[in-house]
């Protein structure tokens, strides 16, 4: 056979293996239907419409049917709707998928399961929506199922909704109730994007997701659906940022409640309190300054606020979250402001060291490590130098084209504060008191069988050793015996340096200006 024939043969054996495979699947692909088409012909269903228009027989007189806009939000959700046969593809407002989304069109059908049972949706003409339920699954699903259909949507629909920011800013002349300023709230905070540690962090946010979930259990319970946090440590720790990011998770409203603005305007902070929604918010900043604050009766001012946290006002509206900041630590105020029941989750920010350091670094310049660490690291250990997370922050936001030169300006910024200028007080040893009350998962809460221990749960780390280290936003630190010796090693470079050739020329230093071999290389 000439060596061309032999190549044509071998080209159709390969082209008929690759039919024979194609033709597998499509055969898979139509015994599947087949059996589907089967199994549904021997099956008994039940069908339920859902019109988009109620008429006149259900005595809405052709009013706009509530149920129909959540099916229709849940069934275009359906991850099956990306597996149908055929979907409509239409422009949403929604940045996710591109701005794309998959729509039931007319005779289409998506399939979605449910306590175990199999069931289709199928919009009919796109006025109506059609429910199938097999009829021996109807009196144990259906109601559950359309309850859940609900409540989904519901979620969705909150989720995508625009968040709003309030702050009270005085009392209507005619009506005597507070008013309140409002707009778009836009903060970009996420927590996700938030330097903190990675432990500490899936515990707020599994704190958050059960709260979520727990609307039957505080009503079994007997309690008010709220929660209530405490975040303290000096300005510029994150704070607020904190805050922000908890209400775009919980997508939620803020209400930025002045206490000093409704004292002077005359308000009554339980009906600010009765004047917010729930699924709110409700962020209350330097508490502390407040209390201590100079004028008028301390005691009249620490009962309203005690009345405000935990009074019989604060049981009117459902879901509600509450957050204090304070400036200083908890011991500055009265142990009655912060007991559990008020005050149930503490959280203590404080000045960053290396590891809050490198936690930032990664966010702001996308690095993991530099040659510059160094001695970054030493600054850190160096007389104790600590820098708010603000201060860093700031830093490496002017630097961000450069970062080699962003990490000179932080060692610059470390060595100031080491030799006494500008230097902030150091961080004395503190002991770190993170309170959880009643803080398992959903599940876990619903497996308790006496509730009582629900409400109180405390969790503290103690660093009262020598030597522990502060930390940002709740960065933890490594163990204290592994700190002083890299204290003590950092100690020990630091005098070899000055009783050496002197330090390694920085960009700002007053000893000169960078030598050729220490110009940014970035890394």
């Amino acid at each position: 056979m000439p060596p061309h024939g032999g190549m044509l043969a071998y080209a159709a054996l390969a082209l008929a293996a690759l039919r024979l495979l194609l033709s597998y699947k499509s055969a898979l692909y139509a015994l599947r239907r087949l059996w589907r088409c089967a199994d549904e012909w021997a099956q008994a269903y039940q069908y339920h419409e859902v019109p988009r228009f109620a008429g006149a027989q259900c005595g809405c007189d052709g009013a706009e049917n509530p149920l129909f806009r959540k099916v229709a939000a849940y069934v275009a959700a359906l991850p099956s709707l990306e597996d149908a046969d055929a979907a409509c593809v239409v422009s949403s407002a929604s940045r996710t998928n591109g701005g794309l989304s998959l729509q039931l069109g007319p005779g289409h059908t998506a399939r979605d399961t449910y306590l175990g049972a199999r069931l289709a949706w199928t919009s009919a003409g796109g006025e109506r929506l059609v429910l199938r339920v097999r009829r021996h699954d109807r009196s144990r699903v259906l109601r559950p199922y359309l309850q859940h259909v609900e409540s989904v949507a519901e979620e969705m629909e909150q989720r995508r909704r625009e968040l709003r920011l309030f702050a009270n800013t005085a009392v209507d002349a005619t009506t005597g109730a507070p008013r309140w300023a409002s707009a778009p709230f836009t903060h970009p905070a996420t927590l996700d994007a938030v330097a903190m540690d990675p432990d500490l962090k899936a515990r707020v946010r599994a704190d958050l997701e059960s709260f979520l979930k727990g609307r039957a259990y505080y009503h079994r319970l007997g309690r008010v659906w709220r929660r209530s946090y405490l975040l303290y440590g000096p300005p510029g720790t994150g704070k607020s940022t904190f805050a922000a990011a908890m209400a775009r998770f919980l997508g939620y409203d803020v209400y930025d409640v002045d206490l000093s603005r409704a004292d002077a305007a005359g308000d009554d902070l339980r009906a600010l309190l009765l004047h917010t929604t729930p699924r709110s918010l409700v962020l209350v900043e330097d508490l502390d300054r407040y209390l201590q604050g100079g004028g008028g009766d301390a005691e009249a001012r620490a009962a309203r606020v005690l009345s405000f946290m935990d009074g019989i006002a604060s049981c009117c509206g459902e879901e509600r979250v509450m957050v204090f900041t304070m400036r200083g630590g908890k011991d500055a105020v009265d142990a009655a402001v912060v007991r559990p029941g008020r005050l149930d989750v503490h959280i203590q920010f404080t000045l960053c060291d290396f590891e809050a350091f490198k936690a930032l670094a990664s966010n702001y310049l996308g690095l993991k490590d530099h040659k510059l660490y160094p001695q970054v690291e030493e600054g850190f250990h160096a007389a104790g130098a600590r820098l708010s997370p603000a201060e860093l922050g700031e830093i490496m936001l002017a630097n961000r084209a450069s970062p080699s030169r962003a990490l000179r300006s932080v060692i610059t910024k470390l060595q100031r504060v080491a030799s006494g200028g500008a230097a902030p007080p150091r961080n004395p040893a503190h002991r770190r008191n993170t309170s959880w009350s009643g803080a398992w998962t959903g599940q876990q809460w619903e497996d308790q069988a006496q509730p009582a221990r629900a409400s109180a749960v405390s969790v503290e780390v103690d660093e009262t050793a020598a030597g522990a280290p502060a930390t940002c936003g709740g960065v933890f630190g490594k163990e204290a015996p592994m700190r002083e010796f890299k204290k003590l090693y950092g100690l020990i470079k630091v005098r070899s340096r000055r009783e050496g050739a002197g330090a390694v020329p920085l960009e700002g230093d007053a000893h000169g200006p960078p030598t050729p071999g220490n110009h940014d290389r970035e890394r």
